[in-house]
């Protein structure tokens, strides 16, 4: 881990803070402001539907002005965007709400980015571990983030509009990290007349099954878990518990996501990619058997930190087998179709979340979260297979 590589991973840290606290307040102030119960959650869904809408834009930005001056874009609009989100809380404005989450949407398709820059930043063997360990950097916001939120909701009359002022500060701090670090400007990988490679089409990149699956893995992923974390406070709310005790489920929860990110490369470099997910696949199965035996705290907590470390391992196993899938003239629209994909699954999944667990209560929403689980099974045991065939074939 060299220098810039601590700072990035401190600038994930910073990101996950803000998701954090917006995961944990936005459904709550959203259920205060919305007209109907279950529009709680479209704030939340803005966030992710913003980030699905700027990824074109951010891979351009990227393309054009390099890594730095596009990442430091993306926290000015996390500044503008918490600032909008505190105005809406004090004047009550649910559409200003919505709006300003679907703004702030713009910094979250950059920070997808942190994790395929830490590669760039390490030398090739080292790549999963440098994704890996950057998105450790997560942990910081799973213990910054909760407590940011208890501390700052009752700082003004609004409720949570502490919360959102703070965001800005922490946002700001975030640029100043960004602003330390140094990417090198990547080799122009020319074609056969001299002229910029353009690579494969994406049609062609969505056909290539490690890459297929490393989006299946990344979206299907994320959008479980995201469909059962949004919910939780909500759930929890209706179970009687207090704010704290969905704030501390929560915290448990971004130290599962992020906490292995100090073994997941090492993991992935001995016994392989698939197989790492695999066990993210079979994590969240537990996950959801925990969450249907009860809705007492623990099973609350336990269940959420089986989700984060599931999540954990199906997303640096996906980010790794991506990276195998393009080459380096092909990064800027590969990255940006894979993290659409992930931001739309992800949109789905917030707009399901709060109208399955305030219409049809949590159980039904874990049962219904055993859909997307099994079609990752099956991808990855489809991959595998594959695999294992190519090598039988190409062994004498």
């Amino acid at each position: 881990m060299n220098r810039n590589l601590w700072l990035l991973a401190l600038c994930q840290g910073l990101f996950l803070t803000n998701n954090v606290v917006f995961i944990a307040i936005n459904g709550l102030v959203g259920l205060q402001l919305a007209p109907f119960g279950w529009m709680a959650t479209l704030p939340v869904m803005g966030y992710v539907v913003g980030g699905a809408l700027s990824t074109p834009l951010v891979a351009r930005s990227q393309a054009r002005w390099g890594r730095q001056v596009s990442f430091q874009i993306g926290l000015a609009v996390a500044v503008l965007s918490a600032l909008l989100c505190a105005v809406a809380a004090f004047a009550g404005n649910f559409w200003l709400l919505c709006t300003a989450t679907l703004v702030a949407g713009y910094y979250s398709a950059n920070g997808q980015l942190y994790r395929f820059a830490a590669a760039e930043l390490a030398a090739p063997d080292y790549r999963e571990k440098a994704v890996s360990l950057v998105l450790a950097g997560g942990l910081l916001g799973a213990i910054a983030g909760p407590n940011l939120a208890s501390a700052t909701r009752t700082l003004f009359p609004a409720a949570f509009a502490g919360a959102y002022v703070a965001l800005m500060a922490v946002a700001l701090l975030s640029m100043a990290c960004m602003a330390a670090i140094r990417f090198e400007a990547q080799p122009q990988v020319l074609n056969a007349a001299g002229q910029p490679a353009r690579g494969r089409p994406l049609p062609e990149l969505m056909r290539q099954p490690a890459f297929l699956v490393a989006v299946l893995g990344a979206a299907l992923g994320y959008g479980v878990m995201n469909l059962l974390m949004a919910a939780t406070p909500l759930a929890m709310q209706v179970c009687g518990f207090a704010f704290d005790d969905a704030a501390l489920v929560l915290q448990w929860h971004v130290i599962g996501m992020f906490a292995p990110g100090f073994f997941t490369g090492h993991l992935i470099k001995r016994y392989g990619v698939l197989p790492i997910m695999g066990t993210g696949v079979l994590l969240n199965l537990a996950c959801v058997a925990v969450a249907l035996m009860g809705v007492d705290l623990h099973h609350f907590g336990i269940a959420l930190f089986m989700l984060g470390v599931g999540w954990n391992f199906l997303f640096t196993g996906s980010t790794a087998l991506a990276l195998t899938a393009y080459r380096p003239e092909e990064k800027d629209r590969a990255q940006a179709a894979l993290n659409f994909c992930v931001f739309a699954t992800l949109a789905v999944s917030s707009l399901f979340s709060g109208v399955l667990v305030t219409t049809q209560g949590w159980t039904l929403l874990n049962y219904g979260s055993l859909a997307p689980i099994a079609i990752t099974g099956a991808a990855l045991l489809w991959l595998a297979l594959r695999q294992r065939r190519a090598r039988a074939a190409s062994t004498p």
